[in-house]
């Protein structure tokens, strides 16, 4: 019997070729839609992770001032109130495996002969480069010593480099930054695009003590980071961070704090829960019109039916049953359902892969959304079918015989 259902709705199907089109697209652009934007949130999301996990799932951050509330501006001097010594008091603490301190980065015009290019100019240590993933494509990082001496050396990002030197090397050549000459001493390999949408490449390093003493002339830093060592626990790590740094400041009450500690984790964590409510959001709205194009498949079974009001009735006066008609046209919507389904998974994945080559957006691509959809649409079927089908099978075989 389902064999024989399945043969007369493909009949019906392609027997009505242009109908059982337009009757599928609300499905194929429903299924489309469900796979092309969910493979955007999904890319989206990926972007986001691979930015982050780029410095690292074990990393603590630590920053001047308290946490920021709704309403409330923190004032210039809440942002002075991180110090070498807190640096040094941190780097000490058991389960820290790495720390580097940032000194206040700036935006400054960089001058190379006859060329300038304004850019970030940041102060770190020997150690930030491996805190934070960083490959040097030639020359090499700033040393502990080069730190210490105060050295007007600088390491630049590819954007920089591309901007200033073109296809000339850098390495050995002399900058200048606020009048003052700086060797390069190394180029960075490309980290491409932040999370934010950010040119990561469009960077200087120099020591953090020439930035904050012969660059700035200040005494503070702009943020601390901090490298746990492996299977160290961060909430941990975190507490004994936020207690130093309470100690040295003299803060008794932590409500009170003149600093922020910021977990890598919480925020990696953070950021998948904010994308996965994104990604669902994109597909809801997508799958609206899912909920349309079984609306379609009821229309145009109800119109099916009527055409073949003659036909039931000749099928029921030779022994047809309610099920049996009933079972006729469920399968018929399901067919319709099922194949606009197909269809639109494969111009869905079509659509993922022109935007991601067309705007160099990432997409993703996941079994997950397909099937989903794919039993989505088969479920439309049953659901929008039932109605259709019903009537059809409750059609009195007399009335239906002489109907004309």
């Amino acid at each position: 019997m389902y064999k024989e259902g399945f043969l007369m709705a493909w009949a019906s199907i392609v027997a009505n070729k242009m109908r059982s089109l337009l009757t599928m697209l609300g499905i194929i652009i429903g299924v489309a839609a469900v796979i092309a934007l969910v493979s955007i949130g999904y890319g989206v999301r990926s972007q986001i992770q691979d930015s982050i996990s780029s410095l690292g799932s074990n990393l603590l951050m630590v920053y001047p001032g308290a946490p920021r509330t709704p309403g409330v501006r923190p004032t210039a001097d809440s942002q002075k109130t991180l110090k070498i010594d807190d640096f040094k008091s941190i780097s000490h603490i058991d389960g820290v495996d790495l720390a580097s301190p940032v000194s206040a980065g700036s935006s400054y015009i960089v001058i190379y002969m006859n060329k300038n290019w304004t850019t970030t100019v940041n102060g770190v240590s020997a150690n930030f480069q491996e805190i934070n993933n960083w490959t040097v494509k030639s020359g090499r990082f700033i040393t502990d010593s080069q730190v210490e001496r105060r050295e007007r050396v600088a390491v630049i990002g590819n954007t920089v480099a591309t901007n200033l030197f073109g296809d000339e090397d850098p390495v050995g050549k002399d900058i200048r930054i606020k009048n003052n000459p700086y060797k390069i001493i190394g180029v960075l390999d490309s980290k491409g695009s932040g999370s934010f949408g950010n040119d990561q490449d469009d960077i200087v390093f120099i020591p953090y003590t020439t930035g904050m003493e012969r660059l700035q002339g200040v005494d503070y830093l702009r943020m601390i980071y901090i490298k746990a060592k492996d299977g160290e626990d961060l909430t941990r790590l975190q507490a004994d961070v936020e207690n130093i740094m309470r100690v040295r400041h003299k803060v008794k009450n932590p409500e009170l704090d003149d600093f922020n500690v910021r977990n890598m984790a919480t925020i990696m964590a953070t950021v998948e829960e904010t994308t996965a409510t994104m990604t669902m959001f994109l597909g809801a709205v997508a799958a609206i019109s899912l909920l349309v194009g079984g609306i379609g498949i009821m229309n145009i079974m109800l119109v099916s039916v009527t055409e073949r009001t003659r036909e039931i009735g000749v099928r029921k006066a030779l022994g047809a049953t309610y099920q049996t008609i009933v079972m006729q046209f469920l399968i018929e919507a399901v067919v319709i359902s099922l194949v606009g389904g197909a269809i639109g998974i494969v111009i869905g994945i079509g659509a993922s892969k022109a935007i991601s080559a067309l705007s160099g957006m990432t997409t993703v691509i996941s079994m997950g959304p397909i099937l989903l959809s794919f039993g989505f649409s088969m479920a439309i079927g049953l659901i929008f079918g039932l109605y259709p089908a019903r009537k059809a099978a409750k059609l009195n075989p007399i009335d239906a015989l002489h109907y004309e």
